[in-house]
């Protein structure tokens, strides 16, 4: 119906308001000059030829010259309406096909288009008028240059009654072509020149535009219409009700429903349908329920629609008890639940974990003769595979099959990821290979779970290669399926792996994403290569991707990190610049970086900044800020910013107290600590017992063990239970002031209480008996130590040095026996240490008591020999003193032991040194008492060339142990080789020979 003013426009305001567009010029056509023939009249002229040939026009046409006068405007002129004769739509359509194709490349005038299409309209030609428009839109994008003319047609026309006809046909055609948008655009339009189309047309725009999401001219479309005197129909309400329900807008909803009745409009189940349906997507369960009992109210039955939609808005809501309640009455009404009912239910109890009743219900459905499908099998695969029962999940896929479906690459996804999932990868693997062997090929998806699971396990290199595979068969991974590799490789150090990665991804034509670049730039910037990142950076800004949060933080991480704070803070002022809200982690990362710079301006700064942006710092910040500020003794800072954040309703916990407790005794401001305990309580936040031990631990350093023992008191009044750290820092007091046996009867008392000592508490206590020098105390703490295993080298070193410190020789050696009886071998700070205690105690000269004692102890060989490598080796690193070298050499001399003191001579002569004459006089003696004469008389002459010359005396008292020893012939040779280089005059010794 031509819908025009409706009692409220007017022919002369209808005219005013043509569109002001004016025909167009046809594409390509030129103008003619005066010899042209006139249009009008050619038109005419093939009016009257298809009027009389209407059965073989082509032919008459072919043997005129009518073709080559034919042009577009003799084709307008012939479609305009009263042309004469007056010839059939259906003729007229044939002849501008066929004429336009010998026009070509000029196209038919848009006006030939409209005019012609009102005709096939008015003919009820409807199809033939769509296929017309659909050339004209194509040849005319402009909806509004196609909307003026066909108003043109319409108003030149005769067929006013065809207006609706054919502006129904236009908005379809555009609807057909995927052009939603102009659709609208055209019936918007058409407010403007007085036409509209039909209830029925803009019921299915409405309805497509819901469906593309164009909820902006939904609304106008709607509104168009009630401007238009379109009256809104049952269909039409419930478009505009799904409209609100997709909206999330529950109310609005029930007000169009109500509006519907109070306007007369019949509301039937499917309305009620509608309603509940989209009360139910957007959650208003509660209001679906309301209607649905207002429907049984006034007559009407709920069907399978209406049950399925409140049982899927339940389960949705993880309500399936209710929603299986609700399919008991939807049998006992009558009305037999579908596969697609019973699939809801159960994918409602998948989804709460609840599989047991899940199975129930496939029970019942097969029982109630409905078979379950594939989607029913995907939906229980899906849950089994949720809660990690895989044994189940795999008997589930060779169910299917017994039953006739084939599980399809959907269905093997499911299983695999559940696989990786409960990190079995060989499972995975295995169903992957299974996949293919069944013909099932294996998707983007499929190789992007793989590569996923494989990354997130620490095989990123094998993600890798599968990509590889995946290239080759044909498939063309995504940045969904590159990203896990990239993530992967930076997770497992890879950083130049995952570098590699990028660029393949690149060369393979798949744009990177934000996740991509991201991940990358935290992997370089987590092992500290910023250039890289940067760059990466620029690359990803250079592609049109904008750095978000997840960036800065990255990049400020890593140049926090490597200490370059500079940069980290302007890339911190260019997030702000940028809009984005920095998180947690950057302010952290800032935080941490300027404390252990120590610039606790920037640190004030930083918090400045949180402030400004409306980020209210919580207890883990807090503690991390305060904790940091109390440690470098900014107390006065640490306590203004827990005034500051007080004040925004900040209530601090237990840990950042402990901060401020440790912050105090750690200045020595042992009053104010007190102080807090008070307000502490005082704030209803009892001091628990790691306040306590803060603050005896903060005595106790100061020196001050009567405060701490009070301190102790208070805690066993309050029945708090004393933990190890309360009795280490009294014992460490009381060993710090001298005082030991308290310090072992605290030891003593927490082992009566049940408190396990940990390696601090022995610490203790042996640096206690190493100050006190109490054998008998370090003896029992040794054995205590090796009961409960924390003895070790670096406690045995601290009792050594205590001992030789105070020259205690017999009992540092009694320490030593102890240590190498238990198997745990003296280090190099145990050489170190019986070194300098000695040397402290001015016994540095016996040393080689204890280094000899140790390398001929027999009761552990195998640390013995060890001690013996250790010695040597420090000696090769000039470590030990040449003096005790020398005097260890002698004693073993002395003990027999040549082969030791040898091997001793020999390292010190690789290390360039030289040992004194008395270790030479004594290593001949030696090897002449060992038979080793030739060995002697050669170490004589490396004495010769060394430059060292014996005395007199020596070479005499050599002589005279080896003569009163027995050894003539070692005697004559020494003497000979004495005389030989000169030590001994042979005038004045001639009697020695003589006596021999």
């Amino acid at each position: 119906m031509f819908l025009v003013a409706r009692g409220r426009r007017s022919a002369s305001s209808a005219a005013a308001r043509l569109l002001p567009i004016p025909p167009p010029s046809a594409p390509f056509t030129t103008t003619t000059d005066a010899s042209t023939s006139d249009p009008g009249a050619v038109a005419a002229e093939v009016a009257a030829l298809l009027s009389r040939c209407s059965g073989d026009w082509k032919l008459a046409i072919a043997t005129s010259d009518l073709h080559s006068r034919l042009s577009p405007a003799v084709l307008s002129s012939l479609l305009r309406p009263n042309s004469s004769p007056p010839l059939h739509p259906k003729l007229l359509l044939d002849f501008f096909y066929w004429s336009r194709t010998r026009l070509a490349p000029s196209a038919p005038a848009a006006d030939a288009f409209a005019h012609l299409a009102v005709h096939l309209c008015a003919a009820s030609l409807f199809p033939q008028a769509n296929g017309l428009l659909e050339q004209m839109i194509r040849t005319y994008p402009s909806p509004p240059l196609v909307l003026s003319s066909i108003q043109r047609a319409l108003t030149d026309s005769d067929h006013r009654s065809s207006s609706t006809s054919v502006l129904n046909v236009l908005v379809d055609t555009y609807k057909k072509a995927g052009r939603v948008r102009d659709a609208a655009e055209v019936v918007l339009l058409m407010e403007h020149v007085d036409l509209a189309p039909s209830l029925r047309c803009c019921n299915g725009l409405l309805k497509d535009l819901l469906r593309a999401d164009h909820m902006d001219l939904f609304s106008k479309v709607r509104g168009f219409m009630g401007s238009a005197g379109i009256s809104p129909d049952v269909y039409t309400y419930s478009t505009l009700i799904e409209a609100h329900c997709k909206a999330r807008d529950s109310d609005s909803a029930a007000k169009v429903f109500e509006e519907m009745r109070e306007r007369g409009c019949s509301v039937n189940v499917v309305t009620y349908n509608v309603l509940i349906g989209g009360l139910c997507r957007c959650g208003a369960v509660e209001e679906a329920f309301r209607f649905k009992k207002e429907m049984v109210e006034s007559g009407l039955v709920p069907d399978e629609f209406t049950y399925g939609a409140l049982i899927n808005g339940l389960c949705k809501g993880r309500r399936s008890n209710e929603a299986k309640s609700l399919l008991d009455e939807m049998s006992c009404s009558g009305v037999r639940p579908n596969v697609v009912v019973y699939g809801t239910l159960l994918d409602g109890f998948m989804r709460e974990g609840n599989v047991a009743e899940a199975f129930k219900i496939v029970k019942e459905m097969v029982a109630a003769g409905v078979q379950p499908n594939k989607f029913t099998y995907d939906n229980l695969i899906r849950g089994i595979c949720k809660v990690g029962e895989m044994s189940i999940a795999s008997k589930l896929l060779k169910d299917m099959v017994k039953v006739g479906l084939m599980p399809d690459t959907m269905t093997y996804n499911l299983v695999m990821e559940g696989h990786f999932r409960q990190r079995n990868n060989e499972g995975a693997l295995r169903l992957l290979t299974e996949m293919r062997n069944a013909g099932s090929s294996p998707n983007v998806y499929t190789y992007s779970i793989v590569t996923n699971g494989l990354c997130q396990s620490g095989e990123s290199k094998k993600a890798g290669d599968l990509l590889e595979e995946m290239i080759q068969k044909g498939l063309k991974p995504n940045a969904f399926a590159y990203a896990p590799v990239i993530t992967g490789h930076c997770r497992e150090g890879n950083a130049s792996l995952a570098c590699d990665v990028l660029e393949k991804m690149i060369k393979a034509n798949v744009l990177p994403d934000l996740y991509c670049y991201n991940s990358l730039i935290v992997g370089l910037s987590n092992v500290g290569r910023m250039v890289e990142a940067t760059e990466y950076l620029a690359q990803m800004q250079d592609r049109g991707l904008a750095p978000n949060a997840f960036t800065y933080s990255g990049l400020i991480h890593g140049y926090s990190k490597i200490g370059n704070l500079e940069k980290a803070e302007q890339l911190f002022q260019q997030m702000l610049n940028s809009g984005l809200k920095p998180n947690d982690v950057i302010y952290i990362d800032l935080l941490e970086g300027y404390f252990k710079s120590n610039d606790i301006e920037k640190v004030s700064s930083i918090i400045q900044s949180m402030a400004g942006q409306g980020v209210s710092p919580d207890n883990h910040m807090c503690g991390i800020v305060i904790h940091n500020l109390s440690r470098s003794g900014s107390m006065q800072l640490a306590f203004t910013v827990l005034s500051v954040i007080e004040k925004t309703g900040f209530v601090p916990d237990m840990r950042i107290y402990s901060s401020l407790l440790s912050g105090l005794c750690k200045t020595a401001d042992m009053e104010k600590a007190f102080a807090l305990l008070d307000e502490m309580a005082k704030k209803g936040l009892e001091p628990d017992i790691l306040c306590y031990n803060t603050l005896i631990d903060g005595f106790c350093k100061s020196g001050d063990i009567f405060h701490a023992r009070k301190v102790f008191n208070i805690i066993l009044d309050k029945g708090l239970v004393p933990d190890c750290m309360t009795y280490t820092a009294l014992i460490d007091g009381n060993c710090k002031i001298g005082d030991i046996t308290d310090a072992f009867d605290l030891y003593n008392e927490m082992l009566a209480r049940g408190v396990v000592p940990d390696v601090y508490v022995y610490a203790a206590l042996t640096a206690g008996c190493s100050n006190s020098a109490d054998l008998e105390q370090a003896v029992f703490i040794t054995e205590e130590m090796f009961v409960r295993g924390y003895a070790s080298v670096s406690c045995f070193n601290t009792l050594v040095h205590g001992f030789c410190k105070r020259g205690k020789i017999q009992e540092t050696l009694k320490l030593l026996c102890v240590m190498m009886d238990k198997d745990i071998v003296p280090n190099a700070l145990t050489i170190e240490n019986v070194i300098n205690g000695l040397g402290e105690a001015g016994k540095l000269c016996e040393a080689h008591t204890i280094f000899v004692e140790l390398q001929q102890k027999e009761s552990s060989q195998s640390a013995t020999t060890q001690f013996s490598f250790l010695f040597m080796e420090m000696i090769n690193k000039g470590l030990i003193p040449l003096n005790i070298i020398d005097d260890v050499i002698q004693a073993h001399c002395k003990e027999g032991d040549l082969d030791k003191a040898l091997m001793l001579h020999h390292a010190v002569m690789e290390e360039g040194s030289l040992m004194s004459c008395s270790t030479y006089i004594a290593l001949v003696d030696g090897l002449c008492r060992a038979g080793k004469l030739t060995e002697a008389l050669n170490l004589l002459k490396e004495i010769q060339k060394l430059g060292i010359h014996p005395n007199e005396d020596q070479c005499l008292m050599l002589l005279n142990d080896l003569h009163t020893s027995g050894y003539i012939q070692e005697y004559n040779k020494v003497f000979d080789a004495m005389l030989c280089h000169k030590w001994l005059q042979k005038d004045k010794h001639c009697n020695l020979a003589g006596i021999i």
